[in-house]
C-alpha cells in the first residue's frame, strides 16, 4: 500500500513539473489539469476508453495523435487521469502504476524530450 501511494505521488508531481516547465501551467489544485487543454472532445474519448477498461485502446488513440504541443498536454492529462485510479480498477483491466510511468517516458520520448523523464525521474 505504501509503495504504491509514493508512486502515485511521484507520477503525480512528474506531470505537475512537465506542466509548469513547458506550459507553465501550476496545477497545485487538480481543477487546472481540468481546464488546461483546449481539447477536450479527444481528452474525453480517451477517458471515456480509459473508464470502459480499454486502457490500452486509449494508449494507442493517444501515440497516434499528431505531435504538437495541445496534444502533450492532452496526453499528460490523461495519464495523471489514469493514475487517479484505484489500483483495484487499473489490476483489473491489467494496467499498473509503471505503466503510467512508461507511458508518460514514451510519450516525451515521441516529443524528443526523453531527457525532461531522466532529469525528474
Amino acid at each position: 500500500m505504501f509503495e504504491q501511494d509514493y508512486i502515485m505521488r511521484q507520477i503525480k508531481e512528474m506531470v505537475r513539473a512537465i506542466l509548469k516547465l513547458l506550459f507553465n501551467i501550476d496545477t497545485r489544485s487538480d481543477s487546472a489539469l481540468e481546464v488546461s487543454t483546449q481539447d477536450w472532445e479527444v481528452l474525453d474519448r480517451l477517458r471515456e476508453l480509459a473508464d470502459r477498461g480499454c486502457i490500452d485502446e486509449a494508449e494507442d488513440a493517444l501515440f497516434e495523435l499528431p505531435e504538437d504541443r495541445e496534444n502533450l498536454k492532452t496526453a499528460l492529462i490523461f495519464y495523471s487521469y489514469l493514475n487517479d485510479k484505484p489500483d483495484d480498477f487499473l489490476k483489473e483491466h491489467d494496467f499498473s502504476r509503471d505503466e503510467i510511468i512508461s507511458g508518460i517516458k514514451d510519450i516525451l520520448a515521441k516529443y524528443s524530450l526523453e531527457g525532461l523523464f531522466d532529469a525528474l525521474k
